[in-house]
């Protein structure tokens, strides 16, 4: 099976994001597809060759999901954002979920922003654990390193520099202002009927 990059160029024209750092990003992002569909070739034609013994191999195995985490974030950060962004429907389980474990709406983009602003590269994912009924705030460093097992990525945001430095350089707060203006809070029926 080949991926493909998907199409976020709707996006173009969000505010606080500007074009040339969105096609940047873009570009970032599309790279990850491409290295995901190289690295995956690889590996069948390794395992094919009976070369899965060797050093190559593993190392390729474990490369793999460095380019396929950063393949589907990049898509999940993508598809978080809308131009306009969108505010959450208060009547929503997810919403009133957010309420009971944050304590408010509020509680909770204090605790994702304070994520986001801590020293580092990465993603901020909030993440629901499905077999508990709980929402996490967490920071990822690696695409392939820390996710929770089993949980679902609900809201990602890309802390690497690539994410805004074109824009606000150091200024990590003010994207993080940016993003959270862009979120698309429309919950789907699927991820609501999710929330225990």
């Amino acid at each position: 099976m080949t991926y493909e990059a998907k199409n976020f160029e709707s996006l173009l024209g969000t505010k606080g994001l500007s074009d040339q750092l969105l096609k940047n990003h873009f570009t970032l992002y599309q790279g990850y597809v491409t290295n995901t569909n190289k690295v995956a070739d690889a590996l069948a034609a390794m395992a094919k060759d009976g070369k899965t013994a060797t050093s190559e191999y593993a190392e390729l195995k474990r490369r793999f999901g460095w380019e396929f985490n950063g393949m589907r974030l990049h898509e999940y950060y993508f598809e978080n954002i809308v131009k306009d962004g969108k505010t959450i429907d208060k009547n929503t389980k997810l919403y009133k979920k957010i309420v009971s474990e944050f304590g408010s709406y509020e509680g909770w983009e204090k605790d994702f922003r304070a994520t986001g602003a801590m020293r580092g590269i990465g993603w901020v994912i909030l993440y629901y654990d499905a077999l508990e009924g709980k929402l996490f705030n967490t920071w990822i460093n690696e695409h392939d390193i820390g996710h929770l097992c089993g949980a679902l990525p609900l809201i990602v945001m890309d802390v690497f520099e690539h994410a805004y430095m074109i824009d606000y350089g150091l200024k990590k707060g003010d994207y993080i202002e940016a993003f959270m203006k862009a979120i698309d809070w429309t919950v789907e029926p699927e991820v609501d009927s999710w929330i225990q």
